[in-house]
C-alpha cells in the first residue's frame, strides 16, 4: 500500500535536519561505484540503481523505516523511490536535487561534477 501522505521528494535541508537529529533512517546512494568514490554523503549506503532489483533483500530491515534515496541530480533517485514504494517501502523518499544540490545548499566542500 503506497503512502499517499508522504511526498515522493524531500529537500536537502530536511535531510540535514534528520541527520542532525540522528533520526533512524537509511541514506541510500543509488549512483554507480565510480560516482560514489568521487563524492558521497557520510554514512550513506551504496546500492546502485543498476543492481537494486537483485539486491533488494539488503533493504529488508528498512521495510517500514524511512529511506532517503539520492543520486547526482535527483532523477535516478526519484525513479528508485517510486520503484521502492511499489515494493512496499512506503517511507522511501528521494532527496530533491541530489548530491549536487546538497553541495550547493548544505556543504560547499563537496566537489560538484
Amino acid at each position: 500500500m503506497e503512502n499517499m501522505d508522504l511526498p515522493l521528494e524531500i529537500s536537502c535541508a530536511s535531510v540535514q535536519t534528520m541527520r542532525t537529529a540522528a533520526d533512524d533512517f537509511l541514506l541510500l546512494d543509488c549512483r554507480e561505484q565510480t560516482e560514489y568514490e568521487l563524492v558521497h554523503l557520510d554514512g550513506s549506503h551504496l546500492l546502485p540503481m543498476s543492481e537494486i532489483q537483485e539486491r533488494l533483500n539488503e533493504l529488508a530491515p528498512y521495510q517500514s523505516k524511512s529511506i532517503i534515496v539520492y543520486c547526482h541530480l535527483g532523477g535516478r533517485s526519484l525513479q528508485v523511490t517510486q520503484w521502492l514504494r511499489h515494493q512496499g517501502f512506503t517511507q522511501a523518499q528521494s532527496m530533491a536535487g541530489g548530491i549536487d544540490a546538497w553541495s550547493i545548499e548544505i556543504d560547499s566542500s563537496l566537489p560538484r561534477y
